[in-house]
Order: structure tokens, then sequence, then C-alpha cells
């Protein structure tokens, strides 16, 4: 080993660590590694910048654009309640949810589908009293398969598609990884109507845990007649300043105001309405002029009036919120919401609800008003789950325009026309021109993180390839593995691409792991194209955590799921792909 070859993969360590205890985002993790080989030489500025014209990435940014105006229609969201039918045989139900929705994810960002649609399979999972956590995981592992079976299935492939051509390779197909992903996701969709079915929990939703737990942390104080508060503002009268508890809502004469303003002027016998532990309830009794109830008899969904509504948000894992408390926010200034609750691993976060350090995949229970969900969705906050609302889309030209560009574009690229760049290229400046799409709108589709994070992966990549680290842990993958032969060394890039994207992101696993296994097909003499399958696959096939895909993070709150869930569920599903990638690849790439 070189001195470069054991800097290098230092530094890589030192960012693996980074990534799994989530000291910064990812993609700031990325850039600062990115920099840091730069800077000490390892890369000349030229490399270094060369992720940010990978034509992979940009096509990535050019399909977010198409997949947000295919995702304003109202047609996929009736697509998906007629797959579900009537409800009669759970299990039939389950099947016809996963393929629609599979084959949506193929052709379109999964992660749009899977927040658009929760909300929907959730209610009418409500309406037929049936456990919203039987449908949840399976909604976000069908959005998984399909990722799988297309070149523009997720944009891991696309990152990997890029890499092939820059070495002269043809690159993926539109359907080539089906030659895996489709017979891997039919396994997979009899796997959870069956086997899966039974380890799915059978377990309340995050709004039913709200209500149940309410009582724990909603409590009410009344200001007294004659009451020296009575004149003064909420900040005036210290509401404001309460360690441990947040004033969410003021009845006065039957009629409710929410959320509180600071600048809001209190009136004798308001009925103030406080979230927070009753451990702390000793700040009210201290505020003279208050007379506090030991409880109150305010049921959770009756904080809501004309006004304000009740709503649930799921913390998103490109949050500006995520690692800060709910008081360093400053929440109700920024959001104009209240925090009433906090739920997290199927449990009611108990403790001031200031000082609760939110994470990404928190569900939060909001007081606010009713223009919250249109303000902040498609922000990178939150994932909105409920209220329900509808598609922003009512113009059935433009709707028509949008799927009718999804489908050209998909034949052009398929029948080899035009390159997935091309088609992609060709499909933006048609929804620009029909005006299918603005400006403004598209910078809402369009996740600069995600872009941003790919483009420093294959910096650090070819970083990894140029030192000479990725050969030298191929010939390391080669020796462990020789008892086995080709097969075993496929194994070990499969599982090792596969670990990765479970505790950091899918991107920068397939990234990293792309040159190791180029090295390894060179070294064993094979077609690399096999073992580029075998990443793409191991990077999308993500099953055995919340954090590994994200999609499995926006249905972990609404589903009322655990961590362990996923283990359980999740871990046989991982085991299927790898049987079934291993296997087919060998066959159809490998000469074994």
């Amino acid at each position: 080993m070189t001195v470069e070859i054991g800097l290098v993969l230092t530094i890589i360590l030192v960012m693996l660590i980074c990534l799994i205890k989530e000291v910064a985002r990812p993609h700031f993790i990325l850039f600062v590694t990115l920099a840091l080989f730069l800077l000490i030489g390892i890369l000349e500025p030229e490399e270094a910048l060369r992720g940010f014209s990978n034509e992979g990435m940009l096509t990535v940014g050019l399909l977010f654009v198409v997949a947000g105006a295919v995702q304003q229609t109202g047609a996929l969201t009736a697509l998906v309640k007629r797959s579900l039918g009537t409800g009669n045989g759970r299990k039939k139900s389950l099947a016809r949810m996963m393929y629609p929705v599979a084959g949506l994810s193929a052709f379109l960002n999964n992660t749009p589908i899977v927040v658009m649609f929760t909300p929907i399979v959730r209610k009418w999972c409500e309406d037929r009293n049936i456990a919203p956590s039987k449908f949840l995981m399976p909604l976000s592992y069908a959005a998984i398969f399909g990722g799988t079976l297309t070149l523009i299935g997720t944009s891991t492939n696309l990152v990997i598609h890029g890499f092939m051509l820059e070495r002269g390779l043809e690159g993926f197909t539109m359907f080539q990884l089906a030659v895996v992903g489709l017979p891997a996701s039919i396994i997979g969709v009899l796997y959870m109507v069956t086997i899966g079915d039974k380890l799915l929990p059978d377990r309340k939703t995050s709004t039913e845990a709200f209500q149940d737990a309410s009582k724990e942390y909603l409590s009410e104080a009344k200001v007294e007649k004659n009451s020296s508060l009575a004149g003064k503002t909420i900040l005036e009268a210290g509401l404001r300043s309460l360690k441990g508890l947040y004033l969410i809502e003021i009845i006065r004469n039957g009629y409710r105001t929410a959320p509180v303003a600071s600048y809001t002027t209190l009136e004798s016998e308001d009925r103030l309405i406080f979230t927070g532990p009753f451990s702390t309830i000793i700040d009210l009794q201290n505020v003279k002029g208050l007379h506090v109830e030991t409880g109150t008899d305010v049921k959770l969904n009756e904080l809501q009036n004309g006004s304000a509504s009740l709503m649930e948000a799921v913390v998103s894992h490109r949050s500006v919120l995520a690692g800060q408390t709910v008081k360093e926010t400053c929440f109700r200034t920024t959001y104009d919401a209240g925090v009433v609750a906090v739920h997290r691993n199927d449990e009611h976060v108990k403790g001031k609800v200031g000082e609760i350090v939110l994470k990404p995949g928190d569900t939060l229970l909001l007081l606010a008003n009713r223009d919250f969900e249109k303000r902040w969705t498609g922000t990178e906050d939150f994932y909105l789950i409920s209220p329900v609302d509808k598609p922003e889309i009512t113009d059935s030209k433009k709707s028509l325009i949008s799927l009718t560009t999804l489908v050209a574009m998909i034949l052009l690229a398929a029948f080899g026309i035009l390159s997935m760049f091309e088609a992609a290229l060709l499909a933006v400046v048609t929804l620009f021109l029909t005006k299918s799409v603005s400006v403004d709108v598209t910078r809402r589709f369009i996740q600069f993180d995600i872009l941003l994070l790919i483009a420093c992966a294959i910096g650090i990549g070819l970083a990894l390839e140029q030192s000479g680290a990725a050969a030298f842990i191929a010939e390391y993958f080669v020796e462990i593995s020789s008892g086995f032969g080709v097969i075993g060394a496929l194994f070990v890039v499969y599982l090792l691409t596969s670990i990765f994207t479970e505790i950091i992101t899918n991107n920068a696993a397939a990234v990293l792991m792309f040159p190791i296994a180029h090295a390894v097909a060179n070294q064993l003499g094979q077609d690399p194209v096999g073992f580029f399958v075998a990443i793409a696959i191991a990077a999308s096939a993500s099953f055995a955590t919340p954090i590994g895909y994200q999609t499995n993070l926006i249905v972990y709150g609404p589903g009322g799921y655990r961590f362990t869930d996923y283990l359980k569920v999740g871990i046989p599903l991982n085991i299927i792909y790898l049987i079934v990638t291993v296997s087919i690849v060998s066959v159809v790439w490998l000469n074994v």
C-alpha cells in the first residue's frame, strides 16, 4: 500500500463514519471530502469538477422536472385508488396496490410517489378499519422494486450509466436492469403478500397514538376575573418564556384562536390550552392571575376551528429542522404553527416540547393555519401527510401533455433514437414551451442537494480509482473470495454495496463501489457490466432500515413503525434480491 492509497482510504473511512453518525447532511460531508482531495493534490480541479458535467447527474436533474410535471396530474392518484379496490380481501388489495406503484416508480421519481400516496393509502385503510401499518411499508417497498426495473427508475441507475459512458462503455439500455429487477420484484411482491404480511405489525397510526397520549401532554389554564393579565399580550404576560409548556390555543366565548401570536391580547375568562409534560405545570402556577386545571376536557380533535387545523408532518431527511430542538428552530415564528406533540418509533416523545431534538422521520402533530399545507408542501423541510390535498393541475390539457411527453421520452430512449439525456432534455423543453410547468414550480421539483451529492460522489469515486485505492480493495476482494471464484467476488461486491446503502445514501454507495467493481471485474477477466448491474440493484434494494432509503423514512411515522419492523420484514427481502441478482447476473453476463 502506497502513502497516497493509505491517505485516500483514511479520508474515505472518516467520511463513512461522518455519514453513519450524521454529523452533517450527506451532501455537505461529500462536498468537504471532495474539497479535501482537491486541496491535498489527489485530484486536479478539472477532475474534481467532472461530476458536475456527468451525463448521468444532469439527466437526473432533468428527470426531476419531468416527474414533477406528471406528479401534478390527477391520473396517478385515481390509478392507485382504483387499484386498491373495495378492501374485500386485504392481501389481494395489497398486491393490486404494489404492482401499479412499482410500475409507476419504474418511470418516475419514487419519493414523490410515496409522498403522494401515503395519505391516500392511509385514509383508505382507516375507512375500512385496516391498520395502515399493513400497507404503508409495502407501499415504500413497491416503489423501491420499481426503481430496479428501468434505467430511469432511480437516480442511482443513471449515475452508474453516466460512469459507464465516461469509460467508453455503452451504458445501460432502458430495460436492461429489468432482466434482474423484474423477477426480483415479482418474487418480492409475492413475499410481501404472504410471509411479509404476517411479519408486518398490526399497529395504531400516529394519529391514534397522538389521541391516546393527549392526556399526557395537554393541560389548561383560565385567566381569572379581574386578573392583571387581562389586556396584556401573550409576550407581556410571560407566556412565551415558559420552559416546558407551549401555548397552542386560546378559547374565548366558544371561539378558538390558533396558532397564538405573541401580540394576541388576553381577556378575562380566556381558556388557555398548553402542550407539554405535566411535570412542568408549576411554571403555570407561578403566573399570577391564572387558574390552573389539573387536566383538560378538550379533546385533540377539538383543537381545530375554522381557521386552524391539526396536521401531521413528517420531518424530511433534508430538513433544516433535523438535529435541532423545537425551540432552536423558532418553529412557531418560522412556520406559523404550534408543535402539539412529536411521535417517533411508534411512541409519543415525552418531555418538554421545546427541548425535543428533532430527527428525520419524526411525525409532528401541528396546530396550524389552513394555508400551512399550501405554503410548505414541496419544501425540503416536510413530507406533509395530512390533510390530503387535490393535485395542483386541474387543466386536463396540461395533464395530457405531461403524460404524453413522459411516454414519448421513454420510447425515444428505449428505441435508441435519442440518448437518455437528449430525450429528457427534449421532454423538459416541451413542458416549458407548452407551459405545462413554470420555472417557479420547477424549483420545487429539483432536489439540488441530491444533485450536489451525486456530483461530489463522482469526484470521490475518481479519487479512489486514480489513486489506486480501488484496485487495492479489489485485490483484497478477489483474494477473500478466491475459494468461490467469480460468484464469490460478485457476492462480496453486492453485499458490501447493500450494507453501504443501508447506512449511507444509495447514490454515495453506488459511486464508491463503481470503481471497485470495475477493478474486480478487470482482475477476474470478466465483463464489468454484470458487476455494474449488481451494484445498481444492491444500491436500490434497501429494505432493512428506515434510514437506508428515503421512501422508508416517509412511511416510518405515519405507519407507526419501529426500527425493528424494518429489520424483521426487510432482511429477508434483502436476501431475496441478493440471491436473484447473483444468480441471474452469473448466467447472463459472467463466464461462470
